[in-house]
């Protein structure tokens, strides 16, 4: 069987034509993306940590927004650098 996820980098910015200007924006898009990723029927969405960023610096509380509004997609993390965790 073939699967078919993603993988977001999450990156925003306030520049101009910029439709994601806040690390709020980043997160709620972040979610719609994985809701419509699953309503399309793809299997993964997986989403980078961005250590010292505000929008995804730890990316269990949008896997768990996420979680809470998807019932098939798999969720996870694409990279997780083990130099800026606590084991």
């Amino acid at each position: 069987m073939e699967r078919i996820g993603f993988l977001s980098f999450g990156h925003w910015g306030p520049g101009q034509g910029s439709q994601t200007r806040t690390a709020a924006d980043a997160l709620l898009q972040a979610i719609d993306l994985a809701v419509a990723a699953e309503e399309l029927g793809v299997d993964g969405a997986f989403f980078r940590v961005h250590h010292f960023a505000r929008q995804q610096a730890s990316p269990f509380p949008l896997l768990s927004a996420i979680g809470a509004r998807t019932s098939r997609i798999e969720i996870g993390t694409g990279v997780i650098d083990m130099r800026y965790e606590n084991p």
